[in-house]
């Protein structure tokens, strides 16, 4: 009786433990747009691989661990070594492992280029459009250290990596109706493969393994910027529409990240008359000064500009400080304006559009109060609740 019990508790363990193992191993797959190249691509993986079309899964050639393909997009069909691939047509091509439960160990090169998973080859007119098909968790490991410098607090890496993991969930089918999720430039988060990957980073990613931002059961928009300059952002004051975790708060520090820009007012006022509004010679700008955390009727609650009105000759005309950001390369929209013997001299702080987690101000928090990343995380992004999703 009792050998029976015991074989049946045994079992019962292993059993549990593969299912444990099975769901810690399981985790979302992103589809992450690497942009294009010419027609002819060297392949390779550092497992052996197999290269598919993607339609109806049938394999058009097996490759050894390490061994080398030069496939070529001709036009109308796929060649392979300078030979025409039977049965691949001009259809979407995969270079995978056979088995998909190991695919977080491939690791795909194409023209010296790595990245982690299975790589995509998507026939275009005159180009091939190249797709990563990667797990979240070695997506981020070359997320984390694009956007955040891996020498950096261990806490501010970790306050990254949830609140990339967060935004790349979220923004799934971003781009769907161009064939992938996310793109892996600044428009969506910066992707930089293997070559950026970094050892504390990667701690970073894995100490927070599966771990993301929610609210009401829905992951959040885990916004972040370079440096709020001393003051983050309410989104309605950038986008127009109130987003409940994306509150203003106030950093450790004030008066952060300064820049300046000048420009002479003669060519500020032609970059002004090619956006409709001509005002003649620019003679005075209409802007209250600069006090971060301080709203006033043309600056938001953290200071930033909401409106400037310039008077010239011929008139006078506003505009929002995001269309000035945008028209003159600011890198805040936090600055002070003025007019001085025909120069427009332009002062601000901070860099990105304000809203979520200020990257260095997750460091000066982690430095100088010695806050966790959850503290940081709870700080930047109201009313959120961290889960483990997987």
């Amino acid at each position: 009786m009792k050998k029976w019990f015991i074989a049946i508790c045994t079992l019962c363990l292993f059993l549990t433990g593969i299912g444990g193992f099975v769901e810690a191993a399981w985790q979302p797959e992103m589809l992450v747009s690497l942009g294009t190249s010419g027609t002819t691509l060297r392949l390779s993986g550092n497992v052996p691989v197999v290269l598919r079309r993607l339609d109806n899964k049938k394999v058009v050639w097996q490759g050894k661990a390490k061994e080398f393909a030069t496939v070529t997009f001709a036009g109308t069909g796929w060649e392979l070594n300078g030979r025409k691939l039977k049965k691949a047509d001009a259809a979407t091509l995969e270079l995978t492992v056979e088995d998909e439960r190991s695919l977080d160990k491939l690791i795909s090169t194409y023209d010296n280029k790595s990245y982690r998973g299975a790589l995509r080859l998507v026939p275009r007119k005159d180009s091939l459009q190249l797709i990563s098909r990667v797990p979240v968790e070695e997506y981020l490991r070359g997320v984390v250290p694009e956007e955040m410098p891996a020498e950096w607090n261990a806490e501010a890496l970790k306050a990254q990596a949830v609140a990339a993991r967060t935004y790349a969930l979220r923004q799934r089918k971003r781009h769907a109706k161009e064939g992938f999720d996310v793109c892996s430039t600044t428009h969506c988060q910066q992707y930089g493969g293997l070559a950026v990957e970094r050892a504390t980073a990667d701690q970073a990613v894995r100490d927070t393994y599966g771990e993301v931002l929610e609210s009401q059961g829905a992951l959040v928009e885990a916004l972040f910027h370079t440096d709020s300059g001393g003051m983050t952002e309410n989104s309605e004051d950038v986008w127009g529409s109130r987003i409940d975790c994306l509150r203003a708060v106030k950093e450790v520090r004030t008066e952060t990240y300064p820049w300046e820009k000048n420009i002479t007012a003669q060519q500020f006022s032609e970059l002004l008359r090619k956006r409709g509004k001509n005002i003649g010679e620019l003679k005075k700008i209409e802007l209250s000064p600069i006090k971060i955390g301080k709203a006033s009727k043309d600056r938001t609650v953290s200071g930033r500009v909401k409106t400037v009105t310039f008077v010239g000759k011929s008139g006078k005309a506003s505009m929002t400080g995001n269309d000035l950001r945008s028209m003159l390369g600011l890198k805040s929209t936090l600055f002070s304006m003025s007019l001085n013997r025909n120069v427009v001299f332009i002062k601000g702080y901070g860099w990105g559009h304000g809203l979520g987690m200020s990257q260095y101000g997750a460091k000066a928090y982690a430095d100088s109060e010695h806050w966790d990343y959850k503290k940081i995380l709870q700080h930047y992004y109201h009313g959120v609740e961290l889960k483990k999703l997987y």
